[in-house]
This record gives C-alpha cells, structure tokens and sequence, in this order.
C-alpha cells in the first residue's frame, strides 16, 4: 500500500529546502487569484441584487405616478402641472432605461469574471500535476475548455489571435476596440 505525500500548502519561498517548487508556488497564486475573483463577484452580486430590486421598484412606482397625472386635466393650471410632472417621469424613465443597460454590462462582466475563474482553476489544477504540465495534449485540452467558455466571436477571434502569437495586450486592445464599436447593440430584457 502506497501512501502519497501531501505538499505542504502555503507558500516555502521564504524558507525553501529542497522539496521547494516554482509550480507549487505558481499553484497558489493561480488558486488565490481565483478565489479573489469569485470573492468579488460575490460581493458585487449583492449590491447588485439590491440596485435591481430597487429599480424595478421605482419602475413601477413611476408607471403608477404616470397613471395618476395622466388622469389630471390637460387644461388650466392643472394642465401645466401635469405636462412637467409627465415631462419628469419621462426623464426618470430614460434613467432606469439606462441604469438596465449598465445592469446588462454588469451581468456580462460577471460573465467574464466567472469564465476567467474557472480557467485559472483549470489551469491551476494541470500546472500542480507533473504528469500533465509536460503533456502538450493536456495544454490542447486546457485551451479548448477556455476557448469554449467564450460566448461572442470578438472573445473567440481575440484567443485565436494570442494562440496565433499576437501579443496579448494587443489582442485585448483589439478586442475592447471592437467590444466599444458594439456598444450600441445592447439587447434589453
């Protein structure tokens, strides 16, 4: 019966012996940025809850408002009352209408975030095994997984593009120049 030895967990840079490693240290930073990120994303998902649940709110409590200074006079006094307090709730309306395309950027940022998780637990997990970090068909594998997480073509052509040796920061510029061009085309719920 074999008994497989644990590595320690944490960091032994500051003491290494001979049973350090790079990829054991290059394991915990990967596993930490992940669970960074997820920490954010679950932090930010709850002041977001908050936001949506109160603009979906003061949506309806702005229908209601407009119902009842519809129902006003449009003559007199009364009349031009109404039309500004009509005038206000279209402004607030065009506000909630643009608070709902932020919350649309925000849901595909977390898209993203989620994505960028799992590929550094993905990777993570093939760096601390000897067996596949020097398996280039694991790293085949690995680069499918991330590719198939994309959802549009501009991620998809923007991994091509780093996989064909495009340096990287140039194809993220490429990549958020074409997401900016884009910025008109936002599907509402």
């Amino acid at each position: 019966m074999t008994t497989k030895i644990i590595p320690p967990r944490g960091t032994t840079a500051h003491s290494p012996d001979l049973n350090w490693s790079q990829v054991r240290e290059t394991v915990l930073m990967l596993e930490l940025a992940a669970v960074q990120i997820e920490a954010a994303m679950k932090d930010s998902n709850t002041s977001v809850d908050v936001l949506t649940r109160s603009f979906t709110a003061m949506a309806g409590c702005m229908q209601e408002i407009v119902g009842k200074v519809e129902g006003l006079p449009e003559e007199g006094p009364v009349g031009t009352t109404r039309a500004e307090l009509l005038g206000a709730a279209g402004n607030v309306s065009g506000m909630v209408h643009q608070a709902i395309i932020a919350f649309q950027f925000y849901d595909k940022l977390v898209q993203r975030l989620a994505h960028v998780g799992l590929s550094l637990g993905d990777l993570s997990d093939l760096v601390a095994e000897p067996g596949r970090l020097y398996n280039p068909g694991e790293w085949v594998g690995l680069q499918q997984r991330i590719k198939a997480k994309y959802s549009t073509r501009e991620e998809i052509a923007m991994f091509d593009a780093v996989l064909q040796g495009v340096p990287v920061q140039e194809a993220v510029d490429r990549f958020m120049a074409e997401m900016k061009e884009k910025n008109d085309d936002i599907e509402l719920f």
